[in-house]
């Protein structure tokens, strides 16, 4: 499941991209398609690296690259073992709302990242997160879990704060609002809700089969209901 929008983004061979908190590599390894670049992915669970690792090492077998290079390491969003203005391009998809540091977390996307270059964020939307945690406790009281919510304005006060301009927002992934709506509704640990489970195997079948129909509702809902608000800004 891609969130980030990469048509909205120019990238050109050779330029080094960040990956943070890329789990087991959904946007490493679409990144790791476009010609020629290099992209890191860093996470602090293990487990989720390595299935990332297999997923990338899956792409090089089968070719589906840009002939470029990908490496993957531990690391922590507040304390990035990079050099400052170091990447082309930073990528941190349904993180922040995890950071109790919220700020340190964004000063660091920023260091790393080259002076007028991209950066990509994405957090659950404040109104399609809003009602998940007042149908559930349980769903942000987890260890780990979601701290904040986040508005629209609200983040693109924080990336100013800390040296970023804004330039454009979208919204991804209407059809999951209602999955998790409907989850916390019957108990988010529930695993034998019959609506539940058909619902998520909806969703894995739309993510692998991407059918056309579902893509254009998708598109049509997503102003509405999208799950994940995407900002997109560059460092000053």
């Amino acid at each position: 499941m891609i969130t980030i929008d990469f048509k909205r983004i120019k990238l050109s061979q050779g330029d080094r991209i960040l990956d943070i908190g890329c789990g087991t590599g959904r946007h490493t390894a679409a990144v790791y398609q476009h010609q020629g670049v290099m992209v890191i992915g860093v996470d602090i669970n293990l487990h989720d690296l390595n299935e990332a690792r297999e997923r990338l090492l899956y792409h090089d077998k089968i070719g589906v690259n840009g002939g470029g290079s990908w490496f993957l390491a531990v690391s922590d969003i507040t304390c990035l073992p990079f050099k400052d203005d170091f990447f082309d391009l930073v990528i941190c998809s349904e993180v922040l709302e995890h950071i109790q540091d919220e700020e340190k977390a964004v000063q660091e996307i920023i260091r790393v990242l080259k002076h007028g270059k991209t950066l990509a964020l994405s957090v659950p939307r404040y109104f399609s997160e809003y009602i998940c945690w007042t149908l559930s406790d349980r769903y942000h009281n987890k260890p780990g879990d979601h701290v904040r919510i986040y508005r629209k304005q609200q983040l693109i006060r924080l990336l100013w704060k800390k040296g970023a301009v804004y330039r454009s927002s979208s919204f991804a992934h209407s059809l999951h609002s209602p999955y998790w709506w409907l989850k916390c509704m019957v108990g988010i640990e529930r695993t034998d809700s019959f609506l539940v489970n058909c619902y998520n195997r909806f969703l894995t079948w739309d993510i692998m089969k991407k059918p056309k129909l579902t893509c254009f509702l998708d598109r049509l809902l997503n102003p509405l209901l999208g799950k994940s608000l995407v900002v997109y800004g560059k460092k000053r």
